[in-house]
């Protein structure tokens, strides 16, 4: 139990301010996470992405409890996501395995990944409405058959990314959610993310903590101070409006992509 030792009052200060904020919106645990960790903190981006992994699982697991209780999970999409992303999450893990996660070139490359990821979620998140537009009308018409492989294909190429920078299951995970299921209730498209992120972390994670990339003692200060975050998030009363609060997300991305990249 030398770990105790290691607990850091800090990394449970940043648990609870993303727990409050996912709390209360359900956005920003992946997506913030390993950046802090990364830029704030000055850890390894592969120790950032192995430990979020996990932390995401955990976190996860409580909120697909609740949306499981309220009946908000389609667990049918929930399985053709993870048909594709845990093959493919254990395809990577066997890839990158056979690298030194912690050399400087394989830092740069995770980094620059991580950063994309970023750009890539703050777009969904700022022209979401733009792109549903954009695409809703013939995914509509897609042949149900089609709809089940295009999710197994989403899946997998989730897998691959989250894998990689822990970022993607959620903002980008819904919207395309949303593009193949545009008739679905907006609460089962986010209690399907959700569920689908646990298989999906928790092997992604478990594979970065037999490569040596999970930082334990880190993992328990944020989960420490997250949980409480996320229910006294979940109880406030006072919740930021989305037409506030997905700009700023967005932007807030935007820049901290642009800075790993650039």
């Amino acid at each position: 139990m030398h770990w105790l030792g290691s607990f850091n009052l800090l990394y449970t200060a940043t648990g609870f301010f993303v727990g409050l904020l996912v709390g209360q919106t359900g956005m920003g645990g992946g997506s913030l996470v390993t950046p802090i960790l990364v830029l704030a903190f000055g850890v390894a981006p592969a120790t950032a992405v192995g430990t979020d992994l996990l932390y995401a699982s955990i976190t996860k697991a409580v909120g697909t409890v609740v949306h499981g209780a309220h009946h908000t999970v389609r667990w049918a999409i929930v399985a053709r996501l993870a048909a594709g992303s845990v093959p493919s999450t254990i395809f990577t893990l066997l890839v990158i395995s056979h690298f030194n996660l912690n050399s400087r070139v394989a830092s740069g490359v995770i980094t620059t990944i991580l950063g994309v990821m970023l750009l890539i979620t703050a777009v969904a998140l700022l022209f979401r409405r733009r792109l549903l537009s954009l695409g809703g009308n013939w995914l509509e018409l897609m042949p149900e058959s089609q709809t089940n492989k295009m999710t197994t294909v989403v899946g997998a190429v989730l897998g691959i990314l989250v894998t990689i920078s822990s970022v993607g299951a959620g903002a980008i995970g819904v919207t395309v959610l949303l593009l193949l299921y545009p008739r679905l209730p907006m609460a089962r498209i986010i209690g399907s993310d959700i569920a689908h992120a646990v298989p999906l972390t928790l092997v992604a994670g478990l594979g970065h903590l037999m490569l040596g990339s999970v930082n334990v003692p880190m993992l328990v200060s944020l989960l420490s101070g997250s949980i409480p975050g996320i229910v006294v998030g979940s109880l406030l009363a006072v919740r930021v409006p989305d037409a506030v609060l997905r700009p700023v997300m967005a932007a807030t991305l935007a820049v901290v992509g642009g800075t790993l990249v650039f």
